[in-house]
């Protein structure tokens, strides 16, 4: 679902929004910390870390604003496919420069919608330790503020029913950090520019974690 720009939609955002809620809260237990500290309006990007399969919707059905994700191409498959077109999630391929994916992206910053990015670029122990530019070029671009996401405890035991997914009914703790410019407010989109962001986003984003964890004990 698209707008008349050719941007994904904000109401496919809301619908998926919907369901996220649904799906989760229907599912596990979420305890959400600090989502007033997500702006209610404007650009905002949400940098999320990624250790598990539900993050993503985990995050969709937990934000106080519904989120375009950039989400891998290889997710786009079969029914998936128009499913996540149609609640306005962005598909990058993240083996080149997916010059639309980034127009699409930038076109939801625009409209002043929230952007949701793993910036590990690929699942992991969800610790920041390797941050890809991406953010740091999106931020820097659009001037939107950062939010740091911690969501924990999405792989710390597995359904016996279902081992791809946590006990259905557990705790997954989504903790919301305080908002930040990954700029240095010169306007610089040189590669030092973004260089020095994406030092100051990982640097901002693992603290964020590390204060996440002593919050939830996890």
């Amino acid at each position: 679902m698209t707008d008349s720009g050719g941007a994904p939609s904000a109401a496919g955002a809301a619908a998926g929004r919907r369901i996220g809620i649904g799906l989760m809260y229907g599912l596990w237990r979420p305890r959400v910390l600090g989502a007033w500290r997500v702006p209610s309006a404007g650009p905002v990007i949400l940098a999320v870390n990624h250790s598990h399969g539900i993050d993503g919707p985990m995050l969709m059905g937990t934000a106080p604003r519904p989120v375009h994700f950039l989400i891998k191409k290889e997710a786009f498959v079969g029914p998936l496919d128009p499913f996540l077109r149609g609640i306005g999630q962005l598909k990058v391929d993240r083996d080149t420069v997916d010059r639309k994916a980034i127009t699409d992206a930038l076109g939801v910053l625009e409209q002043g919608g929230a952007l949701g990015i793993f910036p590990e670029g690929t699942r992991g122990e969800g610790d920041f330790a390797s941050l890809r530019a991406g953010l740091a070029y999106f931020a820097v671009r659009s001037g939107a503020p950062v939010v740091p996401v911690a969501v924990l405890g999405s792989k710390e035991r597995h359904s016996r029913l279902t081992p791809a997914v946590p006990p259905l009914r557990s705790r997954v703790d989504v903790v919301f950090g305080d908002a930040f410019q990954a700029g240095d407010s010169s306007g610089r989109r040189t590669r030092k520019a973004l260089d020095e962001a994406t030092v100051r986003i990982q640097e901002r984003l693992t603290v964020h974690l590390a204060e996440a964890r002593r919050l939830t004990g996890r």
